[in-house]
């Protein structure tokens, strides 16, 4: 009998080596990443997003997961989730977030094995999609982002240090969730 499929989310604030770290996990344990929709949309949209566009992210961050999930044996790295589209929607666009991508945020939420906690202890590095570059702004987020795990009891670990032992300690992570099934 095989194991069923975990999702491991890399989870953060902006500028936190999440797509760096899944792209590592991803080739490290030879299974597929589901990259960051946003991004491309940003892209594609020459940078202009408005509150109109939250469902098409949404439904674009959660078909890059499903699709990547396909390919997984056993298991798929996800750059970023739902949780974090609610997050931006309501720092961004308050109260525009639609009911229905909050709903699908916190049932979604429930069938991640991990979420791999991405601290802000790395240098930010500007970026034109990225919003809060000062310490203010990156200690509101960190703290919104961690309690929005530890609010929910969502299980995770926190990654922090530079680049090598940030990623040394995102696959020690993933080894002992994968070894306990």
């Amino acid at each position: 009998m095989t194991a069923p499929l975990q999702r491991i989310a890399v989870f953060g604030p902006e500028s936190t080596g999440k797509t760096t770290l899944a792209q590592q996990l991803a080739a490290h344990f030879g299974e597929p990443w589901a990259p960051e929709f946003v991004r491309g949309f940003w892209d594609e949209h020459a940078g202009r997003i408005v509150a109109e566009d939250l469902t098409a992210i949404a439904r674009g961050q959660m078909a890059n997961e499903d699709a990547a999930a396909t390919r997984a044996r056993q298991v798929v790295f996800c750059d970023t989730e739902l949780l974090t589209n609610v997050l931006w929607a309501d720092l961004l666009f308050p109260g525009q977030c639609p009911d229905w991508v909050r709903t699908e945020a916190e049932r979604r939420s429930r069938s991640y094995a991990l979420y791999l906690f991405c601290d802000t202890d790395l240098a930010f590095v500007p970026d034109p999609q990225r919003c809060f570059p000062d310490e203010t702004g990156r200690a509101m987020c960190r703290r919104l982002w961690r309690e929005t795990l530890a609010s929910r009891g969502l299980p995770f670990a926190e990654i922090n240090g530079e680049w090598e032992q940030r990623g040394q300690s995102a696959i020690d992570t993933v080894t002992a969730r994968l070894a306990a099934g």
